[in-house]
């Protein structure tokens, strides 16, 4: 008898731990449903590099001033002005260059008369020296007399061409047909030798300027063209070719200057023109993904897809072309119009029940 009681009360205990653990099941009930954010999957077969704003610059350009200093008393033109070869830019005061010429002038004058009176008396003394009447130290002290006045009439002449040349520095022209970009200099002020009146850019050969971020430099295709667009005119576009790539970023944007030659552009793209640079280039077809939808897992990357239904998620392998902190490309394992989940793929499991949010992300 006592053995049977206790063989009952052992009974009642197992009995009453499984219906305590049952209990424990009914109270923890299923696992709960997640919501999540997702993306529908979208192929992509085309890069695109920008756009980057900029700007339409002369290739040849060049600072142009007076040869000589002196108190500017005319500017013909002004910025934005188109000037032919030849024409008239500026002008310099002439008084002190007129003043310097009429010495000039005088001098010539003076020397021509020394040196005719020392090759007259060279003569005199070589016919006299003939008939024995002076001495040899005579005629070589006239023929020493002779070529100093010789001298001194080059120089007298090559001074007054020099005045002429100064005389004429009093005008600046234009070397080349060209367009001013730059007024440097106005009316009364006094100006140095080489000092900057204008900047005049040759207009046949146009280039695109713009400034691309360092980081991006890197991913810019080699020979590739550019489009190029008016921002003013957006239809109006041509295509640019890089020439240059600045060598050192810029310390406070931490940009870098492209300069490249537009191919043929529109009259429409002069000079200061505002522009919109970018390229866009074919490939495989990819599908773009945030990096936060991808994890890995077995050694493989791979991302969560919800079914059908919308009630449940799968894991997926996928093969990644490229990626970086924010982004990746996906190559193989996805087809258009699948829903891959963007948040959260470290903390979800094979089949769990999930709840779509209202909209794609």
């Amino acid at each position: 008898m006592i053995r049977s009681g206790i063989r009952f009360a052992l009974i009642g205990v197992a009995l009453s731990g499984l219906g305590a653990c049952h209990g424990a099941e009914e109270e923890a009930g299923p696992p709960p449903v997640r919501p999540v954010l997702y993306t529908e999957a979208k192929p992509v077969d085309t890069i695109v590099f920008g756009p980057f704003a900029g700007f339409v610059a002369p290739r040849y350009q060049s600072e142009i001033g007076f040869q000589i200093a002196g108190r500017m008393i005319a500017r013909d033109v002004t910025m934005g002005d188109v000037v032919k070869k030849g024409q008239r830019i500026a002008a310099l005061d002439p008084i002190v260059t007129r003043f310097a010429l009429t010495r000039a002038e005088a001098e010539l004058a003076d020397a021509t008369a020394q040196a005719e009176n020392a090759s007259a008396t060279e003569l005199r003394q070589r016919r006299l020296i003939a008939n024995g009447n002076v001495s040899q130290a005579r005629l070589d002290s006239a023929v020493a007399s002779r070529d100093t006045a010789q001298a001194r009439l080059a120089q007298a002449q090559a001074n007054l061409q020099k005045a002429r040349d100064q005389m004429g520095y009093t005008e600046l022209h234009a070397d080349f047909d060209g367009v001013v970009t730059v007024r440097s200099a106005e009316v009364g002020q006094v100006l140095s030798a080489g000092q900057a009146v204008a900047t005049l850019a040759r207009p046949e050969e146009r280039e695109a300027v713009v400034d691309i971020p360092e980081d991006l430099v890197g991913a810019m295709p080699k020979d590739a063209v550019f489009t190029v667009a008016l921002q003013s005119a957006p239809d109006v576009t041509a295509t640019g070719k890089v020439r240059e790539i600045s060598p050192f970023a810029d310390q406070k944007t931490r940009t870098r200057r492209i300069r490249m030659t537009l191919l043929n552009p529109p009259e429409a793209f002069r000079l200061g023109s505002t522009i919109t640079v970018g390229l866009s280039r074919h490939m495989k077809a990819r599908f773009q993904l945030p990096a936060t939808a991808v994890f890995e897992a077995d050694g493989r990357s791979a991302v969560w897809i919800v079914n059908e239904a919308g009630d449940s998620v799968s894991r997926r392998d996928v093969t990644l072309a490229e990626r970086n902190d924010q982004r990746v490309s996906v190559t193989e394992g996805l087809k258009p119009g699948d829903r891959v989940v963007l948040a959260g793929a470290r903390s979800l499991g094979e089949g769990q029940r999930v709840r779509l949010s209202d909209k794609p992300q």
